[in-house]
């Protein structure tokens, strides 16, 4: 079983940059995809970042360019810095992970088994 705790999320103005972490806990093999999501009220849950056991990364358009995702393989844990904050940014971040080598959609949330309980973004204009 693995356990994932996110942290770092904020209120931010727009512009501003945040970092999130995600520490994972339990039986962490290798081989461990990771990624983040996000939900916004009244929208679907939507990849933001994934990254592979190979370190392929994988980014949502909305998000190029300003996120970026990265992993310390010593520790497996995650973190997304979050750059040029928008307020369509705002949302509950989840992260994700499931053991496998690599993903066939990176970004799906059904590919990921294992979540966190999320870490609230805001960003105001």
């Amino acid at each position: 079983q693995v356990q994932l705790v996110e942290s770092g999320g904020g209120s931010v103005q727009a512009g501003g940059s945040l970092r999130l972490s995600c520490i994972p806990s339990g039986y962490i093999r290798g081989n461990y995809c990771m990624a983040w999501f996000r939900q916004a009220p009244g929208k679907q849950r939507e990849g933001v970042a994934s990254i592979d056991s190979y370190g392929k990364k994988t980014y949502a358009d909305s998000v190029k360019g300003r996120f970026t995702i990265s992993r310390d393989d010593s520790t497996n844990i995650l973190y997304l810095q979050m750059n040029r904050l928008k307020p369509e940014d705002t949302a509950l971040y989840y992260c994700a992970a499931d053991s496998a080598w690599t993903m066939v959609y990176d970004l799906a949330a059904y590919e990921y088994n294992y979540w966190g309980q999320g870490t609230q973004v805001t960003v105001s204009s």
